[in-house]
């Protein structure tokens, strides 16, 4: 017997705030993948980290909070702990294996493509993970056709999102991709969601409570202030948002950089070296 389920119980709510933290997280992971691919005097290994541990964790509230909407009628819905902690950091640690794929190989289509489908599948393996350790007097079943579904969503945004990362450059157009990342994210879930089919084990309960909310807002405050830090460093960092190196000028401006000399003599005391270079030439005792 299929039991009812409700994904909206909190109508629009919970799906945009959820899209908004897909987003967010998604928007500082590529401003920190960018950050690392184009700046080489910037410390690579903090940054790919600090990028991906932005996209598994807003990749997981996200989760968790579209998760808060999701009703079953006379059923208690509870989560486990352990579990729910493990799916978030599977996300962080798969997210980071294809943006450090794609951050050490560079923008080729054999690294965007590996980095992608890890990175996929790490998102996909946290939703279902996550589902796992859902508690409910019942069981859940799934449809395999639209598990699939789900599970290609998945890899194609995260893919998208990589290719993103290594050749958009602009604060706007990378808010952009990370909007259309949050879009696909969240497609995803609803879409992993759809697959599912809850059996309840007796008759509902109409008298029971449900405690997922007050289960889930305290496991969510963690990653949630994780990604308001982050989102300062980023407006801290003009670099960071640009994404582009300090000397680079404005589209359509060619400044020359100076010659250097071909030859360096030492200077005198007190000035650099390289100005002993423009001084005439020493011809005999002048003085």
């Amino acid at each position: 017997m299929h039991d009812a389920v409700d994904g909206f119980s909190y109508g629009a709510v919970t799906p945009v705030v959820a899209f908004l933290m897909a987003s967010l997280g998604g928007a500082l992971g590529l401003r920190c993948t960018t950050r690392s691919l184009r700046n080489r005097g910037s410390f690579k290994p903090g940054w790919l980290a600090l990028g991906a541990t932005s996209i598994g964790s807003g990749i997981w509230t996200m989760h968790f909070i579209a998760m808060m909407g999701f009703r079953v009628e006379g059923a208690p819905v509870g989560y486990d702990p352990a579990t729910t902690f493990a799916s978030l950091a599977c996300a962080i640690v798969m997210v980071g294996v294809g943006i450090f794929v794609v951050g050490y190989r560079g923008a080729t289509p054999m690294a965007l493509v590996t980095g992608g489908t890890i990175t996929g599948l790490g998102i996909a393996t946290m939703h279902y993970l996550g589902m796992t350790g859902m508690r409910l007097p019942g069981r859940l079943e799934y449809d395999t056709a639209t598990v699939a579904l789900s599970v290609l969503i998945a890899v194609v945004a995260a893919t998208g999102a990589l290719w993103a990362a290594v050749t958009i450059r602009g604060f706007l157009p990378s808010l952009g991709a990370s909007m259309v990342m949050g879009i696909a994210v969240s497609g995803m879930h609803y879409t992993g969601m759809a697959a599912v089919s809850v059996h309840l084990h007796g008759s509902p309960s109409p008298a029971d409570t449900d405690p997922a909310t007050s289960l889930l807002v305290p496991m969510l405050i963690g990653p949630a202030v994780f990604l308001v830090l982050a989102g300062v460093v980023v407006m801290f960092d003009p670099l960071l948002v640009l994404g582009e190196p300090d000397w680079q000028t404005p589209r359509g401006l060619a400044v020359p950089r100076p010659s250097l000399p071909a030859q360096r003599g030492a200077g005198g005391y007190g000035e650099p070296a390289h100005w002993s270079a423009r001084r005439p030439a020493h011809r005999g005792n002048d003085w």
